[in-house]
């Protein structure tokens, strides 16, 4: 879908959701329903950031002092590396999902074989030594590295663009972080 149109069907669904939030306390007292309505909740943030909508439930959790410091670190990788905010989105999502963006050490046996790092990385599956994907510039590049040898990953669907490059056993997780990655990457992404 081209930009045009993307822009110009948001903004008729834009219209028609503030036309329903409007209408709807009126609507609400005009007829007696028990059915249970969620909120609605509406973000666009531009074709980079997001540019076909989250897929799914959405989980958020609240960010330390170093979670944030890899968030930056993990932007500024990608901004080294020559790649856009959508790339970002992408790594942070994928670092969500994988340590919760804190930079794992060996977990002894809740670890998932070697897998280290902000993105449970494995040495032993040629992504770099332990001093390497601990470090989050490193560990960054690399999943970079092989989000750039995927095809089209920028017009796939988060969770399927992370999963080409991670293998994980459960593909769909990425996708949950999404929102908040993307929520992340326009906060920090000219600080």
């Amino acid at each position: 879908m081209n930009t045009i149109l993307r822009k110009s069907v948001l903004g008729i669904a834009g219209l028609a959701f503030t036309g329903g939030v409007f209408a709807g306390p009126v609507a609400a007292h005009a007829a007696d329903t028990t059915a249970s309505v969620k909120p609605v909740s509406v973000a666009v943030q531009g074709d980079k950031l997001i540019p076909h909508g989250v897929q799914g439930e959405q989980s958020r959790i609240e960010l330390n002092d170093e979670q944030t410091k890899n968030v930056k670190a993990i932007i500024a990788a990608t901004k080294k590396a020559g790649m856009d905010e959508r790339a970002a989105v992408v790594s942070i999502a994928t670092a969500l999902q994988e340590s919760k963006l804190e930079n794992l050490g060996h977990l002894g046996d809740r670890n998932d074989h070697d897998s280290q790092g902000l993105f449970q990385q494995r040495p032993s599956s040629g992504w770099g030594t332990v001093e390497q994907i601990t470090d989050p510039e490193y560990s960054t590049t690399a999943f970079l590295k092989g989000l750039k040898q995927v095809d089209g990953w920028q017009d796939m669907p988060l969770t399927k663009a992370a999963q080409t490059v991670q293998v994980s056993a459960y593909p769909d997780h990425y996708a949950q972080w999404e929102q908040q990655a993307a929520d992340l990457v326009a906060q920090h992404w000219n600080s």
